[in-house]
């Protein structure tokens, strides 16, 4: 009888456990002005994750928002957008406040692009919940 009410427990347990929320389910936008130009599950691949700013004039502000699934969707803490080179060299850091929105000015990033002298440039978020970092989008300029 302990057995048989043990793995009835254990059942219960893990049918509970089926309909939790799925972890690791990060999620983000990115906006030009007030466009949505991308919008992201971290688990999808990589290839998709493109921003298109050849149509982006230098007065265009881009708007991230970023949730963490571990934080009931809320934003991090001590944010902070890096855009890095294919070498992995940082060509500018933009740090956020822990609340309220985390925004680039196109101007910022057309100008921290030149210094990749043609190489791939990348934007990536970092946080105090996430501080591996995480790719947001390869940027494409032209």
């Amino acid at each position: 009888m302990k057995k048989l009410l043990l793995c009835a427990c254990f059942a219960l347990v893990l049918g509970n456990l089926s309909f939790t929320g799925k972890f690791g389910l990060d999620n983000y936008e990115i906006y030009l002005n007030n466009k949505l130009m991308l919008k992201q599950q971290v688990n999808q691949p990589l290839n998709l994750r493109v921003l298109a700013l050849d149509k982006a004039k230098e007065g265009d502000q881009l708007r991230f928002v970023y949730r963490h699934c571990q934080l009931d969707n809320s934003p991090g803490t001590g944010r902070s957008i890096v855009l890095k080179d294919d070498e992995g060299n940082s060509l500018q850091k933009w740090d956020f406040k822990d609340a309220g929105q985390m925004t680039i000015a196109v101007k910022d990033l057309l100008q921290a692009e030149k210094k990749a002298a043609g190489h791939q440039v990348s934007l990536i978020y970092l946080s105090h919940e996430l501080d591996r970092g995480e790719m947001l989008a390869l940027v494409h300029f032209k």
